[in-house]
């Protein structure tokens, strides 16, 4: 073992993890990082080694001296110089024409002498951090080359990037041609928004607390929002994001993992087919919108100019680089969902998520029912504002509980109070980048945190329907929010018509 001490009950992992796309954007700013992290917190054994694979032709020291220059200042605060050149030290690299047998066949030769290196016993973690359109080929290259086999004992495994598919039809046909030469539980399928503190939580904080489970359902909960709010803009991205837009990329993976944690059953045990069987249950409950109901239960709309307070005046969506004049690509979706079995039967769900709003922030609101407030008739107190669970998830990890307390003095006055727990104040969070966890996991076979091919589906099947009604049709009015703001009004309406609002307090 190297240096580090454990400071986790869990046992270290040891395996050979192979990047494709190493020398990208994902693998500097997220994933080697997230390996120092783990090496630093001594999560990673002796028996541990890293493959660097992409088209760019360097030798193996000059991609440890790449990663030594580019991925440093994404460890600004939490670098551990011996954790990082123990890292560096068990990193070899392979430059590949992504299309040629012949290359694969190099790195099937590097990954046996890797192996054999590194004591890793065949057990291997590939990981796409490619673009989408080069997965299944890909995959198929690696089977050809051996590097990848059929292996329902999961000891060689593939870790793939979203986006899965840009629509029902694509989904399905992807899982299919992995299918064909992968067993499913070889295929690891990652959303980070499961490797956060608060999100990883939420099956905690349901089942292991006796007070908050026999309230989790339609008796006691009014409402439940789901917020995904982003204050940036498309970035680099206009040549992914214009051809997908906020539905495609946050609804069916980010926000349907969320509400699947929210709304699950208990399952059975935390073995990963018992969650992912109860998160997937709750996909198939969601009723599929008709036309109509897309119209009545949906919001979409785009940026214009406007002032966001970290940079002050920019750009509306249509004058972004890259980006067509007039261009119908959504940068805001909202919409009301419901859960049609018997825990949540006549519960709303509301999912809303956007760029270029007045701040990141992603959340989930858990609004109780009212009470009677009748005793207080005589009091003064005219209206009593119903208890609310916050779930924080970025970019402060925190879940507050707000109830109503009497102010001070000789008459019954009642104010909103607040139970707030911050996860950095009370365990010290060190950095991270959201990856530890999954890639920890990925090297020690546990697919909990990772979806299955029918949780993939099941997203798309919800937002299909109004993926073909919004394609269809032209929205008209866009813009129809200026950046730095909360979304278009309709949004707003959405939630007025039900007599509700949503939250937008920091």
């Amino acid at each position: 073992m190297h240096s580090p001490t454990p400071s986790v009950s869990r046992s270290p992992a040891s395996g050979l993890m192979v990047i494709y796309g190493a020398s990208g954007d994902l693998a500097q700013r997220k994933l080697f990082p997230a390996l120092h992290h783990l090496a630093r917190d001594g999560l990673l054994t002796d028996e541990f080694g890293v493959i660097g694979v992409s088209s760019k032709g360097f030798t193996e020291q000059g991609f440890r001296d790449h990663l030594d220059e580019t991925v440093r200042p994404h460890l600004e605060g939490g670098l551990d110089e011996t954790s990082w050149r123990w890292l560096l030290k068990r990193v070899s690299y392979v430059s590949v024409d992504w299309e040629d047998p012949d290359d694969f066949k190099c790195l099937a030769q590097q990954v046996r002498e890797m192996d054999a290196r590194w004591g890793t016993d065949s057990n291997h973690a590939h990981y796409l951090a490619t673009p989408p359109s080069r997965f299944a080929s890909l995959v198929a290259h690696l089977c050809e080359a051996n590097i990848l086999r059929r292996d329902p004992q999961a000891r060689e495994r593939v870790i793939i990037e979203k986006p899965f598919g840009h629509d029902l039809d694509s989904a399905i046909a992807l899982n299919r041609r992995l299918l064909e030469t992968l067993d499913e539980a070889q295929i690891y399928r990652i959303d980070h928004y499961l490797g956060k503190e608060t999100v990883q939580n939420l099956m905690v904080f349901r089942f292991a607390n006796a007070i908050f489970e026999p309230i989790w359902n339609r008796r006691y909960v009014d409402h439940v929002q789901i917020t995904v709010a982003e204050d940036l803009g498309i970035g680099h991205r206009a040549g992914y994001y214009d051809g997908a837009g906020a539905l495609r990329d946050m609804v069916p993976n980010h926000m349907m993992q969320l509400l699947s944690l929210i709304a699950m059953e208990p399952p059975a045990s935390f073995n990963a087919e018992a969650v992912r069987n109860a998160k997937g249950d709750v996909l198939r409950a969601i009723p599929l919108f008709t036309a109509d109901q897309v119209a009545q239960r949906t919001v979409r709309g785009q940026y214009g100019p406007g002032q966001i307070s970290e940079e002050g005046d920019v750009h509306g969506y249509r004058e972004e680089e890259g980006i067509a004049p007039d261009s119908p690509t959504e940068t805001f979706a909202a919409l009301r969902l419901e859960i049609d079995n018997w825990r949540w039967a006549g519960v709303p769900f509301y999912l809303r998520t956007g760029k270029r709003m007045p701040m990141r922030q992603t959340e989930i609101v858990i609004q109780f029912k009212s009470v009677p407030s009748m005793m207080f008739r005589s009091t003064g107190v005219e209206d009593l504002a119903p208890n609310r669970l916050l779930l924080r998830i970025q970019p402060r990890e925190a879940i507050v509980l707000s109830f109503g307390a009497k102010r001070p003095g000789p008459s019954i006055r009642i104010a909103d109070a607040d139970l707030e727990f911050c996860y950095r104040d009370r365990f010290g969070l060190g950095p991270s980048t959201g990856y530890e966890t999954l890639l920890f996991d990925a090297l020690r076979a546990d697919a909990t945190l990772f979806q299955r091919a029918d949780s993939i589906e099941g997203g798309w099947a919800v937002i299909d329907p109004i993926l073909r009604v919004w394609d269809d049709s032209s929205p008209g009015d866009f813009p129809n929010y200026a950046a730095g703001t909360w979304g278009p009004e309709a949004a707003d309406r959405l939630m007025q018509q039900d007599g509700r609002q949503w939250n937008n307090q920091p």
